[in-house]
């Protein structure tokens, strides 16, 4: 029987037979095996150093498969499993539970905490943290020449991260001064209507930081909507395309006169993105939060799949990368702390 939500106006909630696949993935490391086959090879499975397409799978002495689950090529002669030149490769966790962790970081739209994947694979909370970050690698786009967005685009910017935090303050009457420390970090993001959104975490806002996010994601002429800032001004001239600006202070969010100049899209995801990081994660580092911001931008671009084939493409975007646990601590980044803020204002409770 045909499923009600095939029509195209709800393609995320079509049904999909890897939803079938996965529980029995999840539950044998043999069953594991072949589903990570199928969906990486196929019906040609190919060796991944030489690419030849001539390979067999070794068997033991029993007639039956080899234990590890073994490949050669008759080429070149090595030997291979689907784990070689992925994300999980070399990785000392069982196949079936690296599927589960699949599905569970394809399917949820929030998120999936390292504690809710530890307590789900019964792994410690080490491993699934590394297992976490190995999975929003595979999701950040690698790509270094990426395609431009030539729609109309909305960019914004928001400050993750906890409260400002007030120290020295002195509670008598007299005028003191106090400095404002805060740890929020600034998240850029450029959104395509009805496309795709790209994100970036930069040390601070400025017209510098700005104006490259802009240029490595925008065709000159595209049409761009962004809030009462004035650095905007300066950096879409120069790309020659049509700037609409509404202007937040105001309490406007949609222009009258034109309601297609709005930046609520941009906003939308950037609401999706605190949800994540204070419902979900409840606490991200300032070096990892980039890692978070790429789940996020990979969650909102698959938002039309299903999450059968999301889960697919996730692990098809797992193959042709490495992260050791070397690179995941060197490839945190080390933003710079902002200075405190000297202010000086009477204290009103």
């Amino acid at each position: 029987m045909p499923s009600k939500y095939t029509n195209k106006k709800r393609p995320e909630l079509a049904k999909s037979d890897v939803i079938a696949e996965l529980p029995v993935a999840c539950a044998s490391e043999s069953a594991a095996v072949e589903f990570l086959e199928a969906k990486r090879w196929g019906d040609c499975p190919s060796c991944p150093k030489c690419g030849s397409v001539g390979v067999y799978q070794m068997k033991g002495r029993d007639g039956q498969r080899n234990a590890r689950f073994l490949w050669r090529c008759r080429d070149c002669a090595s030997q291979f499993t689907v784990r070689t030149n992925t994300i999980f490769a070399e990785s000392a966790i069982p196949l079936h539970k690296w599927c589960t962790a699949y599905w569970m970081a394809a399917r949820s739209k929030n998120g999936v905490s390292a504690l809710e994947l530890s307590r789900t694979l019964q792994i410690s909370y080490k491993s699934a943290l590394f297992m976490a970050h190995r999975l929003r690698y595979s999701m950040a786009d690698q790509a270094e020449n990426p395609p431009k967005m030539t729609e109309v685009v909305e960019v914004d910017e928001t400050f993750c991260g906890g409260k400002p935090r007030m120290k020295g303050w002195n509670h008598g009457d007299e005028i003191k001064p106090r400095e404002l420390w805060t740890t929020k970090v600034p998240l850029l993001a450029v959104v395509e209507r009805g496309g795709d959104v790209r994100t970036r975490v930069v040390a601070n806002v400025s017209s510098e930081n700005l104006s490259n996010f802009m240029r490595d994601n925008i065709e000159p002429g595209t049409s761009i909507m962004t809030d009462e800032r004035r650095a905007y001004s300066k950096i879409v001239k120069p790309l020659s395309g049509k700037h609409g600006r509404v202007n937040h202070r105001k309490g406007e969010y949609v222009n009258r006169q034109n309601p297609q100049i709005h930046t609520n899209t941009v906003e939308g995801f950037f609401s999706r993105v605190k949800r994540q990081l204070s419902g979900t994660y409840h606490a991200v580092s300032r070096e990892h939060l980039h890692r978070y911001a790429s789940h996020a931008e990979w969650l909102y671009n698959a938002r039309t799949q299903n999450d059968g084939d999301r889960t697919v493409a996730l692990l098809k975007r797992s193959v042709g990368k490495r992260m050791s646990y070397a690179d995941y601590r060197a490839s945190a980044q080390d933003l710079p702390l902002p200075a405190p803020q000297a202010k000086r204002e009477r204290f009103q409770w």
